[in-house]
């Protein structure tokens, strides 16, 4: 495609971190002609982050993974000709030769005025968070204050279920927050995996029976060839995935006949929650990892950003998650994880 018909500056860089390519729209943001910027290393725009770091001064250490593909979007200040800082939003893509090489990036840049709307968004997030907050909160204060104020006349059948919710009410403010801190990580380019080879069926299983205490009618049967892999990837995050899908799936779908199946192929393995619910529309299939994407049908509960969250955490891998929806039968939400090992990583 012409770059001149994109709607967005674009630099073209080489292996080197070189501009061998842009457009017009690029040569009016960074003030140079396109001619000059072709040849120029891209830290002659000095690009660099929110907290003043350089950016592309080196490739970022995951371009070692032949699937890492997509360098999320962030905020970055470049320097035009006349010396004046621009800030602006970047979102790219790397460029890969025949046998997964790395051949340089596609950077797509927009000046930040053009995103007037984003401290709604924040205002959005902080509002929508915080009141997924008070829920638990008020939970967990009524519980304690009548386990202190009653305990000698409660029974120990009624202790224990309170103490299980509050429980449960906690780890629930935990995994908002941490879905709150992801947001600002995911957007920032700081999200930082602690990889480690993990037992993928295992991680499945120990999700299933924690969102089973929730939901008591969970039926999910697992099927996974013989000799599954272990992957190299961050746990947590993993079960951050794993567990939002298998309870989108109870909430919006049915927690009767979920079925999780794993696979693996040359250089990755996968991992699909299919439910029996009414599935989505093809006008809601392809918004459903948009932020605060909630279906008016469905009676919507929850921030609206789990599935966003997701596919965030799953990218940051270099694998991808996708949906598949036939309305009437169900829904399939699958991942993907690259097959790298320690060695191959930090190489």
């Amino acid at each position: 495609m012409d770059l001149e018909e994109l709607p967005d500056a674009v630099l073209v860089l080489g292996a080197a971190r070189e501009i061998t390519g842009a457009n017009r729209l690029a040569a009016s943001l960074t003030g140079y002609d396109a001619g000059d910027l072709v040849g120029r290393p891209v830290t002659a725009l000095a690009p660099r982050a929110k907290d003043g770091q350089p950016l592309l001064a080196e490739w970022h250490p995951s371009t070692r993974l032949r699937t890492v593909r997509r360098l999320p979007e962030r905020q970055a200040t470049i320097r035009r000709a006349s010396g004046e800082d621009v800030s602006t939003y970047v979102v790219g893509r790397y460029r890969r030769g025949p046998a997964g090489e790395l051949a340089g990036a596609v950077l797509s840049l927009r000046a930040a005025g053009a995103r007037r709307d984003q401290a709604a968004t924040g205002i959005e997030i902080v509002s929508t968070v915080s009141h997924e907050l008070r829920s638990p909160l008020t939970s967990v204060k009524g519980y304690t204050s009548l386990l202190l104020t009653r305990w000698d006349r409660l029974r120990d059948d009624q202790k224990r279920m309170m103490l299980e919710q509050v429980n449960h009410d906690a780890d629930r403010v935990t995994r908002l927050i941490t879905e709150l801190l992801d947001i600002s990580r995911l957007e920032s380019g700081r999200l930082v995996l602690r990889r480690q080879m993990i037992d993928l069926p295992e991680l499945a299983a120990s999700v299933v029976d924690k969102v089973a205490m929730e939901y008591a009618d969970l039926q999910c049967q697992m099927v996974f060839p013989d000799k599954y892999p272990p992957v190299y990837a961050d746990a947590d995050k993993v079960v951050q995935v794993l567990t939002n899908l298998v309870e989108n799936a109870c909430k919006y779908a049915s927690p009767v006949g979920l079925r999780m199946e794993g696979d693996v192929s040359d250089d990755h393995v996968s991992l699909a929650v299919r439910d029996r619910g009414e599935g989505f529309p093809e006008r809601d299939l392809a918004k459903v990892f948009t932020k605060f994407f909630r279906r008016a049908e469905t009676r919507p509960t929850g921030s609206g950003l789990g599935l966003w969250i997701s596919r965030g955490l799953v990218e940051a891998h270099g694998g991808r998650l996708e949906a598949d929806s036939v309305p009437g039968e169900g829904s399939t939400f699958r991942f993907t994880l690259p097959l790298h090992t320690f060695e191959e990583t930090h190489a």
